[in-house]
């Protein structure tokens, strides 16, 4: 308070909400878009890519094909044991063209480069299939190595594990995910372009997070993967008018600030209180193998609770033909106790 938001606007621990407020008002001032404050302008378009959670065969296919439609080019999902990643790879490779690119991101559920390297390999014959994402854990150095050394198709990881001079000494990935502030990013995105890493940007939120995004892929050279914004997942973007994207690509804004107005009677209408705590609804989750076992699992309170049990080894490996479900809470007593059973951690019932 009382300090000009030309100083302030570099300081990351203001969150992102502020910091994109800043950054807007003070390029709006000075008569220039975002990205004349970041750097020079290397980028008049940049890629961005489609992306969805985990689903079923038959929804990641729909997916990619929407995605295809709206003039995206990539597609990013989660690679889960809980799901068939064989048939999804397959079912949503005939319904998009080859140079239309999957990243699929395992968050470490391959769990080591002997397991991991297998599929990996069966995977990358489509194509379509662009990127593996954090398929084993990011610090195993010798592991990510022999993955490196086994397949072609590029490897991704968060930057920051392990240090980056570790990761670009050891070339144990092909390329970098980048998020977090404006300050952070930049700095992030200037040793990626010293060690030529390719990396896409990873600023999750509305289309106000995506049209901030866009200004840094104007200004950093090697933000040539597509940014992953997670926009298109909203009903309302809180834009006036979105952001088109075309062949994979959408144009760097050259207006003032942001380069888009925001909607702000949408803003007002669909404003709330904050809650005390994050709704935490019951949920009972169903996993099914083609041998009739099935493991369940109830919410804890953690935002992961089926990832970490996976993480951990304590979910059923990679398996061809698995399929997972919501299992409705139709009130019955049946539900209850399975809930209640998996709701103190995940268990499996034999077929």
């Amino acid at each position: 308070q009382g300090k000009n938001a030309a100083a302030l606007m570099w300081d990351d621990d203001l969150g992102a909400g502020l910091q994109m407020a800043l950054f807007d008002a003070v390029a709006k001032a000075a008569e220039v878009p975002v990205h004349a404050l970041l750097g020079k302008q290397v980028h008049e378009k940049t890629p961005l890519s489609w992306w969805n959670i985990d689903t079923s065969v038959k929804d990641m296919a729909l997916e990619c094909a929407e995605a295809y439609k709206q003039g995206y080019m990539s597609y990013k999902t989660k690679g889960r044991p809980w799901f068939d990643v064989w048939a999804q790879v397959e079912e949503a490779s005939k319904v998009v063209p080859e140079n239309f690119k999957i990243d699929m991101d395992f968050n470490d559920t391959l769990l080591d480069a002997e397991r991991a390297i297998p599929i990996l390999e069966d995977l990358a014959k489509f194509p379509q299939v662009d990127i593996f994402e954090s398929p084993i854990f990011q610090d195993d150095v010798e592991g990510n190595k022999k993955l490196m050394a086994a397949t072609d198709v590029n490897i991704a990881m968060h930057y920051g594990t392990p240090e980056p001079l570790i990761a670009i000494r050891e070339n144990i990935c092909d390329g970098f995910v980048i998020g977090h502030g404006a300050r952070e990013l930049m700095a992030s995105g200037a040793v990626a372009a010293m060690a030529d890493k390719p990396f896409w940007l990873q600023l999750v939120g509305t289309g106000i997070t995506a049209a901030f995004s866009l200004h840094f892929g104007a200004v950093l050279s090697h933000a040539t993967w597509p940014a992953v914004n997670c926009h298109q997942l909203y009903q309302d973007n809180l834009l006036t008018e979105p952001i088109v994207v075309k062949e994979g690509f959408a144009k760097i804004p050259d207006k003032p600030g942001l380069g888009f107005e925001l909607n702000r009677d949408l803003m007002e209408k669909l404003r709330v209180k904050k809650p005390a705590s994050r709704p935490e609804p019951p949920r009972l989750i169903e996993t099914t193998w083609k041998d009739g076992r099935k493991m369940y699992f109830g919410n804890t309170g953690e935002v992961n609770f089926v990832l970490n049990p996976a993480r951990d080894g304590n979910v059923p490996f990679f398996e061809r033909g698995v399929d997972t479900r919501l299992v409705p809470n139709d009130g019955s007593k049946e539900w209850k106790e399975l809930y209640q059973k998996a709701n103190q951690g995940p268990f499996l019932v034999k077929g």
